[in-house]
């Protein structure tokens, strides 16, 4: 397989979601068109809710708290907010990339699972997948277990959008309006709240790290 070049982008600021959506339709259908550069855009929202398609109304418990925005991609219940990054990936699945089968979803989202497990173990935090269950998890000491990254895709002729968020530094109490990803009995964690300092610079280079090394 050729090298494929990806564009990197790093948004400044908070990206209010509508823009972000708006930009994603846009250059999916440049990519589609084959006008535009695959690209992996790594932005912040400010605090919001936005709904999958599998959403339950009453997962949503605070509906006065955040602005909710129905995102049509897959899943539930999500937030976002500041100090979570989330990174929007817009590839053309009709070709592999790295060990992504072409035109296969589930390879997919397995790719980026990898890639968020690979960019965790440059924290040494150990990200795990769970059978049913959506995401990436941490064990704590207690012998629980709570999310750190979310996943959330969308496949349209076969470019994906949307994509993954990972808690860097959020305020985890934002998280209490909603039932994140439709699980009830397990918790939401970050980088910060397992003692590990670390920037959204820092962040940003271990992603752009892991994806170098799963995908080449």
């Amino acid at each position: 397989m050729d090298d494929i070049e990806i564009e990197w982008r790093i948004a400044e600021g908070l990206t209010p979601y509508p823009d972000a959506i708006a930009a994603m339709t846009a250059h999916v259908a440049a990519i589609r068109a084959g006008e535009a550069p695959e690209r992996v855009w790594l932005v912040e929202h400010p605090p919001l809710y936005t709904s999958g398609t599998s959403a339950r109304p009453g997962d949503l418990q605070q509906p006065d708290r955040f602005p909710t925005f129905a995102a049509g991609r897959g899943g539930q219940w999500t937030y976002h907010g500041p100090g979570q990054r989330t990174g929007y990936v817009m590839l053309d699945l009709t070709r592999e990339h790295g060990p992504i089968r072409a035109r296969d979803v589930r390879s997919y989202v397995n790719g980026l699972e990898e890639w968020l497990i690979r960019a965790l173990d440059r924290f040494n935090v150990r990200g795990e997948r769970r059978e049913g269950r959506v995401g990436i998890w941490v064990a704590d000491p207690c012998g629980g277990e709570s999310k750190i990254a979310a996943l959330g895709v969308r496949v349209t002729r076969w470019v994906s959008w949307h994509g993954v968020a990972l808690n860097v530094e959020p305020d985890l109490s934002h998280f209490g309006g909603i039932v994140p990803c439709g699980i009830a009995e397990h918790g939401v964690t970050s980088l910060q709240a397992l003692g590990i300092t670390a920037t959204m610079e820092d962040a940003d280079v271990a992603l752009r790290a892991a994806w170098g090394e799963l995908f080449g």
